[in-house]
């Protein structure tokens, strides 16, 4: 190796990791190794063929500018994996294996805007070891791994819906981990809908369609994230029905998320619903408060962090609708820790979670509570008013009345006028009556945990 590489090489890297981050260095720039040059082009070697792929469609044009800064005579990057070494670097080199390598904007033969930048990057934290399972997600996580770990899969497409932030894109990127570790030979392309559509569209204004055809319709995985944003885009959803049917005839494996079920999907044609209900539909639910304190346990874990139990089971009531805000707020705890260098208390997360709390304190009202005690118990919101007292209408207005002291900030005085002008001391004698009913009656304090659970959720 020229004594003068190493050097340059050096020097570039450092470019680069500057600019693009620590996180996307390691996962994509690190792992090259500069092999040698030879008739003005750089060689340089990656672990896989995906690794390569995804170095040429986003970073070969900054490696070939950076290079020609150090040494001029330079005009191409050639991105090569380690199985390739045996090429000789004196053998030619044909027009598609520059295109797979990569060069320079001014070496005709190639361009790398030429290479079809298909596949998202893929979070290296998503991975099914660091999924935590509970009931909401147990059924959307064992179909993602059934694709994962099987070749031929009897539903096609694999279509996992739910809301924000509970876990699809994690069980997506796990399954294109997951294939791409066990079997590399395997093709696996995962984008959001939002940029197959503008593919689609890139290609049709350079009317080049029938590239973008061969490629989507040749790989052997097919992943589209949020696949509502082409509800309403005719052509789109034109083009991808027929990639979805072109896949689906050739035994391809296709995985599907959206925020709704397929019949819920706004815009979309009813033959597309139809495609995406053929297969296996599997719903992410809300998650519970034992799945968020585990989920917020495994985190600690991984951080190396000593959380006192009272924080993370705090969060975990808070925190209630966002798996990834549930894991940012325990990042921002852990890192203030370490960085001020305080032990990490109740009072200290309050402090600097205080933006996040406020966001998540859901403003529930007694009207609100005595909706939902009315519904549970059976009997009329009206009855909440009334001065009946047979028990089947007084207990449940005393649960209604607790749950609105310790729900709500009302005072007393105010809690008893909303239940039919009631003295502030009938407030107080309901409150104290239902903590003694839960300390004697295990059935009674879990009815009210549910009741306040539901109304906090």
């Amino acid at each position: 190796m020229d004594d003068q590489l190493m050097p340059q090489w050096e020097r570039v890297c450092a470019l680069l990791r500057t600019e693009i981050g620590e996180a996307a260095y390691q996962s994509w720039l690190k792992p090259m190794t500069v092999q040698n040059t030879a008739e003005g082009r750089v060689r340089i070697s990656v672990p896989t063929r995906f690794m390569r792929d995804w170095i040429v469609a986003h970073y070969i044009e900054r490696l070939c500018t950076l290079w020609q800064k150090e040494d001029s005579s330079i005009h191409g990057v050639d991105i090569i994996v380690h199985s390739d070494e045996a090429l000789s670097s004196q053998s030619p080199v044909s027009d598609s294996q520059r295109i797979r390598r990569g060069t320079l904007p001014d070496d005709r033969s190639a361009q790398a805007s030429d290479y079809p930048d298909l596949s998202a990057p893929l979070d290296p934290r998503y991975t099914f070891d660091q999924f935590v399972v509970g009931k909401p997600n147990e059924f959307a996580y064992a179909a993602a791994r059934r694709v994962a770990e099987g070749a031929t899969v009897h539903f096609n497409p694999l279509f996992l819906y739910g809301g924000v932030g509970l876990g699809k894109t994690h069980l997506m990127h796990a399954i294109a981990w997951h294939i791409r570790n066990s079997e590399p030979r395997r093709t696996v392309i995962y984008l959001s809908a939002e940029k197959f559509m503008y593919r689609f569209i890139r290609a049709l204004r350079e009317q080049n369609t029938v590239d973008f055809k061969e490629q989507f319709r040749s790989v052997d995985v097919l992943m589209i994230d949020d696949v509502q944003f082409i509800g309403g885009k005719d052509s789109t959803q034109e083009e991808f029905f027929h990639t979805f049917n072109s896949l689906v005839d050739q035994g391809r494996q296709i995985v599907i998320s959206a925020d709704k079920s397929p019949s819920d999907l706004e815009g979309m044609e009813e033959r597309l619903k139809s495609r995406l209900n053929c297969g296996l539909v599997a719903d992410i639910h809300a998650t519970t408060y034992e799945l968020r304190l585990g989920i917020l346990q495994s985190k600690a874990e991984t951080l190396g962090a000593a959380v006192p139990g009272k924080v993370m089971e705090f969060l975990a009531h808070k925190i209630t609708a966002n798996v990834r805000e549930l894991e940012g707020a325990l990042n921002r705890v852990v890192a203030h820790a370490q960085l001020i260098g305080h032990e990490i208390t109740m009072e200290t997360s309050q402090e600097v979670l205080h933006d996040l709390l406020r966001a998540n304190d859901r403003r529930v009202t007694i009207e609100e509570i005595q909706k939902s005690v009315a519904s549970h118990f059976n009997i009329r919101v009206s009855d909440m008013h009334s001065a009946r007292r047979a028990r089947s209408v007084a207990r449940p207005r005393q649960i209604a009345m607790y749950l609105a002291k310790q729900l709500t900030s009302r005072s007393l005085p105010e809690i008893g006028r909303k239940f039919g002008g009631r003295d502030h001391t009938t407030v107080m004698h309901a409150v104290r009556k239902v903590e003694e009913l839960r300390e004697r009656d295990n059935t009674f304090a879990e009815d009210v945990e549910l009741l306040r659970r539901m109304l906090e959720g």
